[in-house]
C-alpha cells in the first residue's frame, strides 16, 4: 500500500509538469488538485460513511495539522524550494524527512531503532543525492534552504501525524478532511478561481498523448491525489512511520523514470548508480523491520505521545 501510494505521487509528477508547460505556475496547479480531490472525495465520504467525518473536540490538532502540515505544507514549501535553489537540492531536502521521523521516533518517543535503519535511510539519502545531481550549477540562498527543511519537516509531520490519525481514525474520513484543509489553506496562497477558461481549455502532451488540460487536472486529483493519500494513510496503520517514510524515496525514483519515459528526459549512469543505491538503502529499512523483535505496532508505541497517559493504563 505505501509503495501504491508513492509510485501515484511519482506518477503525478510527470502529468503536473505537462500541465506547468502549457503555462500554468506549480502554485496554481496544486491549488486546483487539492481542491478537485477534495470536492471529489469528500462529498463521497459524507454519503457513504458520514460516521468516518465525526472527530473529536481533542482530536482537532491531528487534524488540523495533518491537513495543514501533510498537504498544504508539503506542496507550499517545496514551491518556494524550487524557485530558489535548484530542484536536486530541493528534493534532497524535502527527503530529509526520513531521518527527521527516525530521529523523533529515537529522540521523543525513546524506542531504540536497529541499526539497519540508520544506515539504509542514510543510502537512500545518498541515492536520491546522485538521482538529483545536486552538484550541478544553481544557486542557493538561505530562503530557499530554509523552505527546502520546511518541506522536509512538514513530510516527517504527513508520516508521524498519518500514524497517529490511521490508528485512531477511519483512513477514508481522515483523508477527506485533511485534503479538505490543505485545499483552504493552498487555495488562500494560489486561489483556484483565478485560472483563466482558456488555461483550463488548453491541451497538454504526455510523449504521443494529447489530453485536455481539465482532464489532466482531474487525474492529478484523483489518481494523484485522493489514490495515493487514501493508501498513504492506510499503509500507515500496518507500517511503522520510521520505515514508512524511507519508501518515500523512491518516489523521485520512479518520477524519473516516468519522466524518462513519458517526457523523453534521459537519466545517466550517475542517476542509475543513485537508483541503485537508493534502493539498497529501502530494503536495508525493509529488512531490519521485519527483524524487530515483538510487535511494532504495539499501542502503547503508537498512540503514546509526551504528556499523554498510557493508552493501556487507560484501558485498564
Amino acid at each position: 500500500m505505501s509503495l501504491t501510494s508513492w509510485v501515484l505521487f511519482a506518477a503525478s509528477g510527470p502529468v503536473a509538469k505537462a500541465v506547468m508547460a502549457t503555462g500554468w505556475s506549480p502554485a496554481a496547479v496544486t491549488a486546483v488538485r487539492i481542491a478537485l480531490a477534495a470536492v471529489v472525495l469528500v462529498p463521497g465520504v459524507a454519503l457513504v460513511r458520514p460516521w468516518a467525518l465525526r472527530f473529536r473536540r481533542s482530536d482537532g490538532w491531528l487534524v488540523l495539522g495533518y491537513g495543514v502540515l501533510g498537504v498544504a505544507g508539503v506542496q507550499l514549501c517545496f514551491f518556494v524550494a524550487v524557485d530558489r535553489v535548484p530542484v536536486g537540492v530541493a528534493m534532497v531536502l524535502v527527503n530529509l524527512a526520513p531521518a527527521l521521523v527516525a530521529l523523533w521516533v529515537r529522540v521523543v518517543r525513546r524506542e531504540r531503532l536497529p541499526a539497519l535503519v540508520w544506515v539504509g535511510t542514510a543510502l537512500g539519502v545518498a541515492g536520491l543525492a546522485l538521482v538529483a545531481q545536486i552538484w550541478q550549477g544553481g544557486r542557493l540562498d538561505a530562503l530557499g534552504i530554509a523552505a527546502g527543511v520546511g518541506a522536509a519537516v512538514c513530510s516527517a509531520g504527513y508520516f508521524l501525524l498519518g500514524e497517529r490519525g490511521a490508528g485512531r481514525h477511519d483512513s477514508v474520513g481522515l483523508t477527506a478532511v485533511g485534503l479538505a484543509i490543505g485545499a483552504v489553506v493552498v487555495g488562500a496562497v494560489s486561489p483556484p478561481w483565478t485560472v483563466s477558461p482558456a488555461a483550463v481549455t488548453s491541451t497538454a502532451t504526455l510523449g504521443s498523448l494529447h489530453v485536455p488540460v481539465w482532464l489532466a487536472l482531474l487525474v492529478l486529483a484523483v489518481a494523484g491525489t485522493v489514490l495515493p493519500y487514501l493508501a498513504g494513510l492506510r499503509a500507515l496503520r500496518d507500517l511503522p512511520s520510521a520505515l514508512a517514510s524511507v519508501l518515500a524515496l523512491v518516489e523521485p525514483l520512479v518520477a524519473a523514470g516516468l519522466a524518462w519515459l513519458w517526457l523523453g528526459e534521459t537519466l545517466g549512469a550517475t542517476q542509475l548508480i543513485g537508483a541503485v543505491v537508493l534502493l539498497a538503502g529501502a530494503v536495508l529499512v525493509q529488512v531490519a523491520g521485519s527483524r524487530t523483535p515483538g510487535d511494532v505496532r504495539d499501542p502503547a508505541t503508537v498512540t503514546s505521545w509526551p504528556g499523554e497517559a498510557d493508552p493501556a493504563r487507560r484501558v485498564a
